[in-house]
C-alpha cells in the first residue's frame, strides 16, 4: 500500500508521521478549553468529537467521543474502529471536500492529553536480547536466561495511577538501597535511575472472566499501540526484586506516547515473531504474523545541552507479542478490561548502540557512554529522555508522536508538606 493522499497538504510529505494512512487516537485542549477526542493528520488534529456532534461521523448508538477518552469507542469492538477510520479517511482524503476543515486545529497549538483511561497495567519481560544482557550481568551468560524464558511471557502487575503522557516530568524517587560494602540497607534517593525502551498495547475489547483466549483472539482484542517507557530505579530493584520481582523500583512513572496507532493502520508492516529455540506450548502459538516492523531510537538531551541518540533499534526484535503475552495472561481466567495496558519489555538489539536502557548501554554503570557535553552512566538530574518510532511504508511513515520525560532532582526531604 502506497500513501493516502489527503487534502491537509502536510500529510503527504513522505517524512510526515501523521498521513492519512495512519488517523492515531489522541485527546487535546487548547487554552482553557476542555479535552476533547482527535486524531492526528500532517500537522493538524481533527477534532473527531467535534465530527461526531456535528452530524458528519456516525457512530452507533449513544455519543462515543465525548468523554475525552477513547475508552468508549474501544470498547465498541473493531466494527466501530474500521468504521472511524473509514469515514475520517473519507472526510479527509484529497478530493472529498472540505466539510471536516472547520474541525481542523494545528497541532502545534495544542496540549496533548492522556487518550484513554488505563484501567490495569502490566509489564512483560520478553525482549530476549535485554533479558540475556541483563542476566550475563548478574549471572553470567551461562545462566543469563531464567529456565523458563524461553517457554513464557514473564511479566508483572504495575500501577495504572503511575501511567502518565509524554509530556509529564517525572521526579526522581527515594527509595531502600544496600550496597555490598553495608550490612544495613539505606532510604535514599535512586543513583541508578533508568529507562526501559518499550511498546504498549492497549485493550479495546474486554475478556470474560474464567475464559482464557486463544492468541488470535488476543489480537482482536487489541485496540492500538503506544510507544511506552518503563523508568526504573535498578538500585532500589537490586535489594528488593528477590523473591517476589520488582516492585517500587518501578512505580515511579511509565511515559506513554500521547497517539494511540490504531492496529489497521499496522497491518502493512506485519512480520513474524523469531525462530523457536524450544518449542512453545499449543495455546501460544501465532496463527499468523504478530509482530511490526517498528524502527525505534532513544534521545537523551542533558539541562541546556544538545540530544544525543543513543540507541537505535526495532520492536521486530522481541521475542513474544502482544498478542501472545495477552493471551498468556488470561490462562488464569483473569479477566482483560477496555483499557488494560500491556508493556512489551525492553526492547534491545544484539549491537551495543541498539540496547533499549543505560543498564545495558553503560554496562551496569562500568562502561559510561558519550553524550553532549559529558559521559552517562545513568540518568543524572534534568536529563530529558525521548522516544521515537515509525514504521516506514512506501512512500509515508507511521509515527507515534514523542514520549519523553524530564527527570527532576529527588525531594530534599520526601515527607516534608508545605
Amino acid at each position: 500500500m502506497g500513501l493516502i493522499r489527503s487534502w491537509v497538504e502536510s500529510a503527504n510529505a513522505p517524512d510526515c508521521p501523521f498521513p492519512l494512512n495512519n488517523l492515531p487516537c489522541g485527546v487535546f485542549s487548547v487554552g482553557a478549553g476542555a479535552p476533547r477526542c482527535g486524531m492526528a493528520i500532517g500537522d493538524q488534529i481533527v477534532d473527531v468529537a467535534g465530527l461526531e456532534a456535528a452530524g458528519l461521523l456516525a457512530l452507533p448508538g449513544r455519543p462515543l467521543l465525548d468523554a475525552a477518552v477513547w475508552n468508549p469507542v474501544m470498547a465498541s469492538g473493531p466494527a466501530v474502529w474500521a468504521s472511524v477510520r473509514a469515514q475520517v479517511t473519507a472526510l479527509l482524503a484529497e478530493g472529498a471536500g472540505r466539510k471536516a476543515a472547520p474541525f481542523l486545529v494545528p497541532l502545534a497549538s495544542a496540549t496533548l492529553q492522556m487518550p484513554f483511561r488505563v484501567a490495569e497495567y502490566t509489564d512483560f519481560y520478553a525482549g530476549r536480547n535485554h533479558a540475556f544482557n541483563v542476566g550475563t550481568m548478574f549471572r553470567g551468560p551461562e545462566n543469563a536466561l531464567p529456565p523458563n524464558w524461553l517457554h513464557i511471557p514473564i511479566g508483572y502487575n504495575g500501577r495504572a495511577s503511575s501511567v502518565v503522557v509524554s509530556g509529564t516530568d517525572v521526579r526522581r524517587p527515594w527509595g531502600q538501597v544496600k550496597s555490598a560494602e553495608h550490612d544495613m540497607p539505606a532510604f535514599q534517593p535512586s543513583r541508578r535511575f533508568d529507562i526501559e525502551l518499550e511498546m504498549g498495547a492497549v485493550v479495546g475489547t474486554p475478556s470474560r472472566a474464567g475464559y482464557p483466549v486463544t492468541v488470535a483472539e488476543a489480537d482482536d482484542m487489541i485496540f492500538g499501540y503506544v510507544l511506552l517507557n518503563d523508568w526504573s530505579a535498578r538500585d532500589i530493584q537490586a535489594w528488593e526484586y528477590q523473591p517476589l520481582g520488582p516492585f517500587q523500583s518501578k512505580a515511579t512513572a511509565t511515559t506513554i506516547s500521547p497517539w494511540i496507532v490504531m492496529k489497521a493502520a499496522l497491518e502493512p508492516f506485519r512480520i513474524p515473531t523469531p525462530a523457536r529455540e524450544k518449542p512453545l506450548l499449543p495455546y501460544l502459538h501465532e496463527p499468523r504474523p504478530m509482530l511490526y516492523d517498528i524502527a525505534l531510537e532513544v534521545g537523551l538531551t542533558p539541562d541546556g545541552g544538545q540530544e544525543t541518540v543513543i540507541s537505535r533499534t526495532s520492536y521486530s526484535e522481541m521475542y513474544y507479542s502482544a498478542a501472545q503475552q495477552l493471551a498468556h495472561h488470561t490462562t488464569s481466567g483473569c479477566a482483560m478490561n477496555t483499557g488494560d495496558l500491556l508493556g512489551s519489555g525492553t526492547i534491545s538489539g544484539t549491537e551495543k548502540g541498539a540496547r533499549g536502557s543505560l543498564l545495558e548501554l553503560s554496562w551496569g554503570g562500568k562502561e559510561p557512554f558519550a553524550v553532549d557535553g559529558g559521559a552517562r552512566s545513568f540518568i543524572e538530574d534534568n536529563d530529558t529522555l525521548a522516544l521515537r518510532g515509525h514504521a516506514q511504508g512506501d512512500g509515508y511513515r507511521i509515527g507515534f508522536g514523542d514520549c519523553s520525560g524530564t527527570v527532576l532532582p529527588a525531594l530534599a526531604d520526601p515527607y516534608e508538606r508545605a
